[in-house]
Order: structure tokens, then C-alpha cells, then sequence
């Protein structure tokens, strides 16, 4: 903004700058003045003043525009490029012209301010065209903040104006806009020419198509001449026209003032009104000035204007003379009235139509009334007729008063077959009669006779449900009447009864399998429970869990997964037996259930169970090897209740899946205590987060060559109040199976950074990343948010992770790390050589660090194939230029074999155990730091 107020003040003519403000001024009103007739106006006058409207507005930008670049002085020598200078004035009409089109098409907010941007956009446009016509023997430099700044001021006071000026055409409006219309289009200009620096330069030559700036001026002022006797034209052609309605005005209204009951208007050919009277007015809310040059089609609704009801109504009165129509019609306030219009058309002494004269009157009020009665007469019809039930009068002597359609429906039989005076024992008489006709049983005329007039006696309306041989489904009710008489209603509940059926199918069984589902299993488990107390039948329950089954979906799509699920339930339904049950309680958790007298039939239940599950299943072409695990509870040896069967069936099955050799598991009550256990250990490791129990320490590393230190390693520990020190292979992998890893790798991230970020030297701190950790959706965020918050530089953090962590997603995976890599943090790949250590992932991502996994190096003395493997990591390292760590040196011995093969970090107890960091070094001289502190990093190897 300092170099739009220097371009202004220093490089520019304020007296031509004023006169630039003040033609923009003017011309912005103008332009106001011009659109709002453009709105007012209809058809071809409202296209004929938006044209004028555009070319008015397009050429007062213009002139403005390059009476401003007169007043510019750079200090170099200007002229104007003829062929740009021109396309700019076409460019600013053109583009304004479509601004305030579209502005004027539906004049809602969102078209207004769209055209108003548009409007905007051709100044910025017509603008940077005419800086593109400027010829100088120099060169233009730009600056691009206060271009696109220039741009979005343009759009936005273009918008601004024309949406204050929809809002209503009073003076502060049109002022206002006017104003907004010059900001736009003044802001634009002088914040644009504050974007561009010219620099001189003498091997720039002009064209030799560029008129000076004296040229200039006459041809600007030519323009505003042309401007200006257009607009005078245009504004004599509206006073014409305008002197010539009211005149027109002035005589119907002293022919129709005097009638109120009428609406009385006058259209012209086309359909627009010219006329107005007061009658017109009352019942429409609209004044004169507000309907004269519009439409008549605004007074119809929205439906009648699709069916194009208007042009039918000018069309039918000239084609016939005359037009009566009844109909809704809107007011102003939105409201609806029931119309009579008549329409006639008007020829001039020549036969030439003039227009037409329309009258409408509102017969709202009659018309209610006329339906209220109607309404009266037909009402008890139209309730017969569009009852869903049957319905049947009976007076107080038994016969039939009247009976609706639907009853005759219902029990198929011809309506003219119930008459009225017909007894009720008549009409139970014809049903018998059809429903032999039709081969359907009906119970006995009179038993059924003496059973429903007990019913109207007794008074209770209570249903009486018939069940027809043909599976129809009858509910008859008896509704007694105080004068003897009652109404009987009949209802088909067919439809009803088998959706009911449908439903409670749906509630206990599996929609994709159609085996029993959890909710049906537990009420069979209670049930088969409650039966032992009376046969002594024990009860097993199967829990199976399918193998691989994640991989199905992975691999071959959900589709071929549903029918895997498919298939097997199939099997499983095909082989049970009297006593047996078979059900589907998650997404490839399936249970059986048998209930037994012998152990034997529990191992032929197995054995069919376990020779369809490991079966193979074939579909769409491809074989997929079965498998699956499977856990066993009995009742009541391992359980006393539903739930408790259940919860040991799980844990059975939970020890089949994780042993590589059972398929088959037996409930033992060891289990349950180390579920307990584990239980308890996920509770009190939450416990233990809220409670700050845990720890960081930090291990040395070292480099090998010169015995300085590199970095250290943090490492969490787990200070138990009761049990001591917790070892993290213990509470490691629980935390991530339960998820309390995100928050405690996060504390140990924050740990670590902030106690890095105090230490006295600047160590690198590299912290474990679990594989649960790396799955997280904002894991970049975080580590980001952490390194601002510590003030740790991101090139002394180094994250560790195992490539077993990234198999699962390895192509998320890499991509999450390459993003951490590009804070500035470093990544290692921790205990390589163990697991997959698959080359493809050392070719798929930069690693920072190779870190060797301290059983190589334990083994490395007396192993020849971990020293073997070893030196290959070492020479892998060497050959991709990634340096490479060892972990776990404890001898002298092993440090010099790996010196000796050419490793060049390590860390291990031989350098130091790790230890907390008690007291930052930035409190404390490094040389008077205590011995719980991170050692100097001018210590020897050996330490």
C-alpha cells in the first residue's frame, strides 16, 4: 500500500487525477441510472438500454481510465498502442455488458453480486489492456500481491454496487452505489498502478503503431463527447416515451378511477401491462408505478406460468374475441385469490391489434363458500370410498344402512351383491356362498353369526381375527352405537402379518447370510441353558473366527468376501442336525451351538464343523484356500450363564488363532486369568497415563571412530507404584493393541524434544515410532506442533521405526514418512535385519540410518551366520551411503569386531545404560552436569 501512495503522490498530475475522479463519479451515477431502467424496462427495451447501459458504463471506465494514465509521469517518454488502447474499450463494454445481463436476468442476491464481480472484472480487464497498450523505452516489473490485490477490490465493489443498488431505488441507494461503482473502479486503477515499476531501458523501441499522449487526449475527449450525446439521446427517447405513457395513463384513469370492484388494465401486444386503475391496485398490492411496463404473467402462479397459462389466454381471446378463465392469482405480498379474468383483444380503426383489455375480479370469498359446501354434501362419500377398511351401517333391527367399496374389495365379492336392507346373517350368507364358489373354507354362517353379535352386545370393539384357508388374514371390529345400531369394519392384515413376520425374521437373523444372528443366538443359548435342568443335555458352543478373511477383502474385493460368507454359511446350514444351531454374530465371527448327551457327538459336531470350514471355497474362477480358528466352552462345566460361555468361547478361540499349530482350542480357566491380567493391565496403564507414572531414559550413542557422542536414544519405562519398573516389552504391546499408544508415544515424543532441547550440545534424540503410531491421521501435524512447542530443531529429532510397521499400508506408509522427512526430521529403520528387512524397502524410501538389531552382535562371536549377516547390513549401508548404527554392544571384543568391519555408531551398555535426564544442561555447565545427566560428548568410547 506504501508504493500504491507513492505511485500517487510522486508519479502523478492531481489535476488530471481529480478530473479522472470526477468524470468517474458521474459516469458511475449514470451508469446506475441507466441499469435501473434497464431493470424497469421488458423484452426488447430492457436488451436495447442494457446494451446502452454497457457501452455507456464500458466507454466512462475507459475514458476514466486513460485520463488517469495522462496524469501519470514516470519520468520516461509515453505513447499508446492504437490496436491494444482499442481492444481495451471493446474488452471494458463487452465484459460489463455480461456483468450487468446476468445481473439483470433474475435479480436474486446470487445473480447480483455474480454480475457485480463480472462488472469488476472488466475494469481489471479493460485496465491491465490499456497498461499493456502503454509504450515506454523501458521495461514493467510487476508486483503480483498488489495485482491480485487490485483485482479482488474491483470484483468486490463491483458486486457491492450493483447489490445496493437491487436493493431499491431511493436516493441513498442510488448515491451509494454510484459511490461503490467509482471505488471500484478508482481503487482498481491506483492500486494497480502501484503494482508496476517501470525500469528504464533504451534497447526497448515503440512500434511505430502507438499514438502520442496529446493524441490521446483527443481521442478521449472525443469519447466523452460520444458518451455523452448517447446518454442525452437516450435520455430524450425516455422522456418521450415516458410523456407518452403518462399521457395514455392519464386518460384511462379518468375513464376507469371510479370502479373498485374491478381490476381494469390495458396490455400491449405482448402481453405487458400499460394501464393501471385503483380497483387494480386493491386487490393486487401493487401500485401503478410498480406493475406499468412489467408482464402480466407475474399476477400467475408458478404452476400455471410452466403450463405457459398466459400466452393460452391471449392466445384463446384473440383467436375467439374473447377469453373468461377462473383461477389462483398472486398478489404482491405473495398471497393467493381465486380470479374470474376476462380478456379481450383491442384493434385500432385499421384492425391493427393495440393490445388488450383485461378485467378480474376476486371471488375468493365466493368460491370458499361454494366448497364448503361441497365439502358438506360429499364429505361422508369420500370417506367411504378412500377408507383402507371395509365398512358396513347396520341399523338397530340388523339391516344394512349403506356399505363402502372397499368392504365388497376386501372379501372379493361383487359390490352389488350387498344391498341395503339386507340382515347381517344375508350378508355373512352371500360371503359363504362366494368363498365356496372360489374354493376358500369360511367357518359356518351361524356359528360365525352368534360369535359377532355377541361381540356388538358385549360392546368391547375388540378385533376378531379370520384366518381364510388362502392365507388371507381378516381383523373384523363391532363398534356398537348408543341409538342400536353399529358399524362394522373389516381390514385385510395380510400384508400387515407378513411384514410383521418379515421384520421379526430380519431382528434374529443375518440380512447377508440368513443364518441366526447375536440377538437370536442369545435366546436359543437361554433356552438350550433352561433345558438342561429338565433333560440333563449339555451344551457346547463353538466361537469361529475365519483366517485371513481382512486379506479376502484386501485382495479380491468385498463382493468376493460377502460370497466366501455366503458360501460357508450355506455349508453349515446344509449339515445341522436336530439340536444344533449355526449362527453368524459379526463380520467373519460365526458360532455353533449342539446340544449333547455324549462327548462323542461334540467331536462328530466338530468334525463336520472343522472339514466345512477348512474346505476351500471356490467363486468367480478363483479357489480360496479355508481356514479359520476355533474356540470350545461347555456348559455348565466352564460357564454358569449365556454370557460367561460366550466370553470363554472367545478366549479359546483367541488361543487357537494366535497358536501357529491349533485349530481347534478347549476353554481352560488359565485363560481367563490371563485375560484378567491383561484386563487389569490395560486399566491400570490408562491409570497410568492420567497419573504421569511413566518415564523417559535416554541411552548414549556414540561414534566409534573418535569416541564422540552422536546422540541418544529415549526409551520409555513405566514406574509402577506397587509392581516397581514395568519392562516395556510387557506394556508396549498391550498399549498398542488397546490404543494407549497414541497418547503415550505422543508424551514420549514431547518428552523427548524438550529435554533434547535443553541439553548443552546438540545432540540428535531419535524416539521409537510404533506401527499403531504411523496409522495416526495427523501424525505430521503433531510431530510439527511438538517441534514448535520444544523449539527443537527438527534436525536433531530422529523417529525409529521397524519395517514390520509400514507392511501393512506400505504405499500410506512411505508417503507419511517422506512428509515427516520433509520438517527436516530424520528416519532410521530399527532392527534391521529381523522381520521382513526387504531391500525394496530401502529402495522405496531415503532412510537417514540402518540400525543393526543387538541379537546379530550378541551372536555375531560365536555365530558365523550373524557375523555374515551382519557384514552384509554393514557393506548394504556403504554401498546406498546410509550410515548405519549397532545396537547391544556390552564387550570390548564386540566393539572392535564391528570397528574392524567398518561400523561407525553404536550404542549399548559398554558406552552407558540408560539414564534419566534429571537437570537440563542449559541450567548447568556440561562440565559440572551430575552423573544421572547425559554424558559429555567429549567422552572416550569406552567410557
Amino acid at each position: 500500500m506504501l508504493r500504491t501512495w507513492d505511485c500517487l503522490s510522486g508519479e502523478h498530475d492531481w489535476r488530471l487525477v481529480l478530473l479522472a475522479a470526477t468524470l468517474c463519479i458521474l459516469a458511475s451515477l449514470t451508469a446506475i441510472h441507466l441499469w435501473w431502467r434497464a431493470i424497469a424496462a421488458q423484452d426488447t427495451a430492457r436488451r436495447i438500454w442494457l446494451a446502452i447501459t454497457g457501452i455507456m458504463t464500458g466507454f466512462c471506465v475507459w475514458a476514466t481510465h486513460f485520463i488517469a494514465m495522462l496524469a501519470y509521469t514516470p519520468g520516461l517518454p509515453m505513447t499508446y498502442d492504437v490496436v491494444l488502447t482499442a481492444t481495451s474499450l471493446i474488452a471494458a463494454i463487452v465484459v460489463i455488458w455480461c456483468g450487468l445481463s446476468y445481473a439483470t436476468h433474475r435479480q436474486n442476491n446470487a445473480t447480483v453480486l455474480t454480475g457485480g464481480a463480472c462488472v469488476g472484472f472488466g475494469i481489471a480487464v479493460m485496465h491491465y489492456m490499456g497498461i499493456a497498450a502503454l509504450s515506454v523505452p523501458g521495461r514493467l516489473h510487476w508486483a503480483p500481491d498488489l495485482v491480485a490485490t487490485s483485482i479482488v477490490v474491483a470484483i468486490v465493489f463491483g458486486a457491492a454496487a450493483l447489490w445496493v443498488a437491487a436493493r431499491g431505488r431511493r436516493t441513498l441507494n442510488f448515491l451509494s452505489a454510484g459511490i461503490l461503482l467509482a471505488c471500484a473502479v478508482s481503487s482498481h486503477h491506483f492500486i494497480a498502478m502501484g503494482a508496476v515499476d517501470i525500469t528504464a531501458d533504451p534497447t526497448v523501441v515503440p512500434t511505430g503503431m502507438d499514438i502520442s499522449p496529446k493524441g490521446m487526449a483527443v481521442t478521449v475527449a472525443a469519447v466523452a463527447v460520444g458518451m455523452l450525446g448517447l446518454y442525452i439521446s437516450a435520455t430524450a427517447a425516455s422522456a418521450r416515451a415516458q410523456r407518452g405513457a403518462q399521457e395514455s395513463e392519464r386518460r384511462f384513469r379518468i375513464l376507469v378511477e371510479g370502479v373498485k370492484e374491478y381490476a381494469i388494465y390495458l396490455l400491449d401486444p405482448k402481453g405487458v401491462v400499460t394501464n393501471w386503475n385503483a380497483g387494480a391496485e386493491r386487490i393486487t398490492g401493487y401500485v401503478a408505478e410498480e406493475i406499468v411496463g412489467r408482464h402480466f404473467s407475474c399476477f400467475y402462479t408458478d404452476e400455471d406460468l410452466i403450463a405457459g397459462d398466459p400466452d393460452k389466454m391471449l392466445s384463446t381471446a384473440l383467436a375467439t374475441g374473447r377469453c373468461e378463465v377462473e383461477g389462483w392469482r398472486v398478489r404482491k405480498d405473495g398471497t393467493r385469490f381465486w380470479a374470474v379474468v376476462v380478456a379481450q383483444p383491442i384493434h385500432d380503426e385499421n384492425g391493427i391489434l393495440m393490445g388488450f383489455a383485461k378485467i378480474t375480479r376476486d371471488v375468493s370469498v365466493h368460491r370458499a363458500n361454494r366448497i364448503k359446501l361441497e365439502q358438506a354434501r360429499n364429505n361422508l362419500d369420500r370417506a367411504l370410498a378412500n377408507m383402507s377398511q371395509g365398512l358396513c351401517l347396520f341399523d338397530a333391527n340388523e339391516r344394512l344402512v349403506l356399505a363402502n367399496r372397499r368392504f365388497a374389495e376386501i372379501v372379493d365379492v361383487d359390490p352389488s351383491r350387498f344391498q341395503p336392507g339386507m340382515s347381517y346373517f344375508d350378508i355373512l350368507n352371500v360371503l359363504a356362498a362366494e368363498r365356496r364358489a372360489k374354493g376358500t373354507l369360511l367357518q359356518n354362517p351361524a356359528d360365525t353369526y352368534r360369535v359377532h353379535m355377541a361381540r356388538v352386545r358385549d360392546g368391547s370393539r375388540k378385533p376378531i381375527i379370520v384366518t381364510l384357508s388362502n392365507g388371507q388374514t381378516l381383523a373384523v371390529t363391532h363398534s356398537p352405537v348408543a341409538d342400536g345400531s353399529w358399524v362394522m369394519t373389516c381390514d385385510d392384515i395380510t400384508a400387515r402379518r407378513l411384514s410383521e413376520e418379515k421384520i421379526a425374521h430380519m431382528a434374529q437373523h443375518d440380512s447377508l447370510t440368513g443364518l441366526p444372528n447375536r440377538v437370536y443366538l442369545a435366546e436359543y443359548l437361554q433356552e438350550a441353558i433352561s433345558k438342561y435342568q429338565e433333560d440333563g443335555r449339555h451344551v457346547a458352543l463353538l466361537a469361529i473366527d475365519l483366517n485371513r478373511f481382512k486379506e479376502i477383502n484386501d485382495q479380491h474385493g468385498h463382493a468376493i468376501g460377502d460370497k466366501v460368507l455366503s458360501t460357508l454359511a450355506a455349508r453349515m446350514s446344509g449339515l445341522l442336525k436336530p439340536d444344533e444351531l449355526f449362527a453368524r454374530v459379526g463380520g467373519d465371527e460365526f458360532v455353533g451351538v449342539k446340544r449333547y448327551h455324549e462327548r462323542a457327538e461334540i467331536n462328530e459336531f466338530l468334525n463336520r464343523i472343522e472339514d466345512n470350514v477348512f474346505q476351500p471355497i471356490r467363486t468367480d474362477g478363483a479357489e480360496l484356500p479355508g481356514s479359520g480358528s476355533i474356540g470350545v466352552a461347555f456348559y455348565p462345566r466352564d460357564a454358569h450363564n449365556v454370557e460367561q460361555l460366550l466370553n470363554n468361547a472367545d478366549l479359546a478361540m483367541y488361543r487357537a488363532k494366535a497358536s501357529l499349530t491349533r485349530k481347534i482350542c478347549f476353554y481352560e480357566a488359565e485363560m481367563d486369568e490371563l485375560a484378567r491380567a491383561r484386563r487389569t493391565l490395560v486399566t491400570e496403564l490408562w491409570s497410568a497415563l492420567e497419573r504421569e507414572q511413566f518415564i523417559v531414559h535416554y541411552q548414549v550413542q556414540k561414534d566409534m571412530q573418535t569416541g564422540l557422542t552422536t546422540g541418544y536414544e529415549a526409551l520409555v519405562r513405566w514406574q509402577h507404584p506397587e509392581r516397581g519398573q514395568i519392562p516395556p516389552s510387557d506394556f508396549i504391546p498391550v498399549a498398542e493393541e488397546c490404543g494407549a499408544i497414541l497418547k503415550l508415544g505422543e508424551w514420549v515424543l514431547r518428552q523427548a524434544c524438550s529435554d533434547a532441547a535443553g541439553w548443552a550440545e546438540p545432540w540428535k534424540v531419535a524416539v521409537n515410532l510404533s506401527a499403531v503410531q504411523l496409522s495416526h491421521l495427523d501424525l505430521v501435524g503433531l510431530i510439527e506442533d511438538i517441534l514448535i512447542e520444544t523449539r527443537l530443531p527438527p534436525e536433531r529429532l530422529e523417529l525409529e521405526i521397524t519395517e514390520t510397521s509400514i507392511i501393512g499400508d506400505k504405499k500410506r506408509a512411505l508417503r507419511i514418512l517422506s512428509q515427516i522427512k520433509a520438517l527436516g526430521v530424520s528416519i532410521a529403520i530399527d532392527d534391521f535385519g529381523t522381520g521382513y528387512s526387504s531391500l525394496d524397502t530401502l529402495n522405496s524410501f531415503p532412510f537417514d540410518k540402518i540400525k543393526i538389531d543387538r541379537s546379530f552382535i550378541m551372536e555375531a562371536e560365536r555365530r558365523p551366520q550373524s557375523k555374515a549377516i551382519m557384514r552384509s547390513i554393514l557393506a548394504l549401508g556403504r554401498s546406498l551411503a546410509v550410515p548405519v548404527l549397532a545396537e547391544g554392544i556390552e564387550t570390548e571384543s564386540q566393539l572392535a569386531m564391528l570397528i574392524e568391519e567398518g561400523c561407525l555408531e553404536g550404542q549399548g551398555y559398554l558406552f552407558g545404560k540408560p539414564m534419566p535426564s534429571v537437570v537440563p544442561s542449559s541450567q548447568i555447565p556440561s562440565s559440572q552436569a551430575p552423573s544421572s545427566q547425559a554424558p559429555s560428548s567429549q567422552e572416550c568410547v569406552t567410557g
